[in-house]
């Protein structure tokens, strides 16, 4: 701020937060309220202006309102999403002026000194902020203020602006809560006679300092302007991309790659600086007809190696069309995972990284996605043991220890013919006619009860190894609640 230049603060409250985040998408408009558990009960988070009028108020428990508005429509309420929300509105409320942060889970706070006049002076500008947030479907209250604590206070109790050098006058009727004081002390002090702010401001110091502490006069002090009060505002989010404009194009397959891994240097240093890496890269070349092209590389680890990033690109690099020259590169880190710092020893194979490498050419070919691995699954059910995941998108996991042999082949049960819990000396499966030699078990599987699943409607199962004349190594099963032999798995 330059000197001598007066400091002019905007509070803006979204009271509804969470809920006009919902709704502004559609156009429902009766009563309306999100709902969050809270102490293993489930009570109302948020609610619009319609179910507020209606006597609903935060806190409530779910039940209670509806039994006092039954047409209230619920859904339950993602803190997460709403600060996400918030931290887009902190961008947008940079168009007034550049110094922006938060203020609390609702609000933002912005420090408009020598911007305001940018609009038409502050009135003019907090029409317009009204103007935007009610198209946007959001509802707002706002205070301009010398002070962070005056505007927060005309914010959430009387709506307005307090002329410079005035705070005191504009604040004076304001209950004591408006100082950001918790309901206790506010309470407390109302027991005392000092209900507004006037009054806190008359009433002698030192005695409210022996009984309430130091913070009841340094809120006082800070709305006041007697104490300073700072502005943190929203760090940008890094930005992980690097550009190299070139003085003479080029075309040939080796002076791009040697751009790229100029390029890649670059990144990795700012992807090591945020302890991140990348998991998505993406090259952007400009050709002198002012025609793009890009080579896109996903990987399948987050990797901030250089070296291990650049022989990656070598297939898509090679398919770029140069035309009449390349004049500017630009490499971009699209998708970004944390990536800490790792402990390294002197002891080690050479090989760390080999298999995600390799899973990354094969994935420039045929997509990250269709190269899966088994991971094994919490269930003694033969098709639950297992389950299928993308190897770029999951770590390789033990735990697949049986007491009893399990087949690599597996396939939905096929029947064949016998009878008895024995199994049959003779059979045919799949057009063969197959003969037992040796059998194992049984190995009686009992299903779960706690999921719904038709394949195991019939009970039981008691299964077999069975080794036949003709080779085959089969998996049976025989189901005694509903007597029938079934064939389900090969051994190798």
């Amino acid at each position: 701020m330059f000197d001598g230049m007066q400091r002019r603060v905007v509070s803006l409250w979204f009271p509804r937060l969470a809920s006009d985040r919902v709704l502004r998408g559609c156009s429902f408009e009766g009563p309306f309220a999100l709902t969050l558990k809270q102490s293993n009960a489930n009570r109302l988070y948020c609610l619009n202006a319609v179910a507020e009028a209606q006597g609903l108020h935060r806190g409530m428990s779910h039940s209670d309102a509806r039994a006092f508005c039954p047409d209230l429509k619920t859904a339950v309420a993602v803190p997460p999403e709403d600060q996400r929300f918030l931290h887009a509105l902190c961008r947008w409320a940079k168009r007034y002026c550049p110094w922006v942060g938060l203020e609390g889970q609702d609000g933002l706070v912005l420090d408009v000194s020598g911007s305001a006049h940018l609009f038409g002076g502050e009135t003019q500008m907090l029409r317009d902020m009204r103007a935007r947030l009610l198209r946007a479907g959001l509802t707002v209250r706002a205070g301009v203020a010398d002070t962070r604590g005056a505007a927060w206070a005309l914010a959430h109790h009387d709506e307005g602006i307090a002329a410079p050098g005035e705070m005191l006058p504009a604040l004076r009727t304001l209950p004591v809560a408006a100082l950001r004081l918790d309901a206790g002390t506010a309470t407390a002090l109302a027991r005392l006679g000092l209900r507004t702010i006037g009054d806190l401001a008359d009433a002698p110091r030192a005695p409210l300092t022996r009984r309430f502490g130091p913070e009841v006069l340094m809120r006082l002090d800070q709305a006041l302007g007697q104490q300073p009060e700072e502005i943190t505002p929203q760090a940008d989010p890094p930005h992980y991309g690097v550009r190299l404009t070139l003085p003479e194009p080029i075309g040939l397959v080796d002076d791009v790659r040697a751009g790229v891994q100029r390029l890649l240097t670059q990144l990795c240093a700012k992807l090591k600086a945020q302890q991140a890496g990348a998991r998505k890269l993406c090259v952007t070349l400009r050709r002198v007809d002012q025609d793009h092209q890009q080579v896109e590389l996903r990987l399948a680890r987050p990797l901030r190696d250089a070296q291990r990033i650049l022989p990656l690109f070598e297939r898509g690099l090679a398919e770029v069309d140069a035309g009449f020259g390349i004049d500017q590169l630009r490499l971009e880190a699209t998708q970004v995972e944390a990536l800490p710092a790792e402990q390294v020893t002197h002891v080690g194979t050479g090989q760390a990284g080999q298999l995600e490498d390799l899973v990354t050419r094969i994935g420039t070919r045929i997509g990250l996605e269709n190269i899966q691995r088994f991971l094994p699954a919490d269930s003694h059910i033969p098709e639950r043991s297992f389950i299928v995941a993308p190897a770029a998108y999951s770590d390789p996991a033990g735990g697949w220890s049986r007491l009893t042999p399990r087949p690599l082949c597996l396939f939905p049960p096929e029947p064949i013919a016998g009878q008895g819990p024995e199994p049959p000396a003779r059979f045919r499966w799949r057009r063969m006619s197959l003969t037992t030699g040796r059998a194992t078990g049984p190995e009686r599987i009992a299903p779960e009860w706690w999921l719904e699943d038709d394949n195991w409607r019939s009970g039981l199962r008691d299964y077999w190894q069975v080794e036949t004349v003709q080779g085959r190594r089969l998996w049976l099963f025989y189901t005694p609640q509903n007597p029938g032999w079934f064939v389900q798995g090969e051994f190798a």
